[in-house]
């Protein structure tokens, strides 16, 4: 654990402010939900809470299978970052934090499909470089209870694979599945 040098006092509702600069850092927005640990120690650890990371081993395996069925690459994130990867190179995508353009579309709850190859990829990851790998892909987010926690995303393998309604209504049916799941 790192030390900040930030002290803050709580108040007489029991609340704590954690500092901008702080909560830029770890991406934590207005209304994040945070998950409270304590230990015996004393410490109380906040970390941000991801839904669909409750899910991570039942997203690797609906990963694989998304893989299989379309022959393309499979991508599950949830709000920050990729929590399952098949069909691909696992280091290029797995536990890296997703874009800011892709952070948008979750944000906008809005679903993107590059049907050609002419059409602009958007890129998934942070650190993505400016190389188009990737030119026909499909977004989908996954919605719980009226919220976005994440995305189901096809990557096509090969340059010349053009994505038409079949990967997305794959993609769909992922999203709104693993949707559902958290609600129940």
């Amino acid at each position: 654990m790192k030390a900040t040098g930030v002290v803050r006092r709580i108040d007489d509702l029991g609340r704590v402010v954690i500092p901008k600069e702080i909560r830029r850092t770890l991406r934590i927005k207005e209304g994040d939900p945070l998950e409270i640990f304590t230990d015996r120690e004393g410490q109380v650890i906040l970390k941000k809470y991801s839904p669909i990371g409750e899910l991570s081993e039942f997203a690797v395996g609906y990963a694989e299978t998304l893989s299989k069925t379309t022959g393309h690459i499979a991508c599950i994130t949830d709000k920050d970052s990729i929590i399952a990867v098949s069909g691909g190179a696992k280091k290029e995508f797995l536990e890296k934090d997703v874009s800011e353009e892709l952070e948008q579309l979750m944000d906008d709850k809005e679903v993107y499909t590059s049907k050609e190859n002419s059409d602009i990829s958007i890129p998934i990851t942070k650190d993505e470089s400016q190389e188009r790998k990737h030119n026909s892909q499909v977004v989908y987010p996954i919605i719980s209870n009226g919220d976005t926690i994440g995305t189901v995303i096809l990557l096509s393998k090969e340059a010349s694979t053009k994505m038409n309604e079949t990967e997305k209504k794959v993609a769909q049916s992922a999203a709104t599945f693993l949707g559902s799941q958290m609600e129940i």
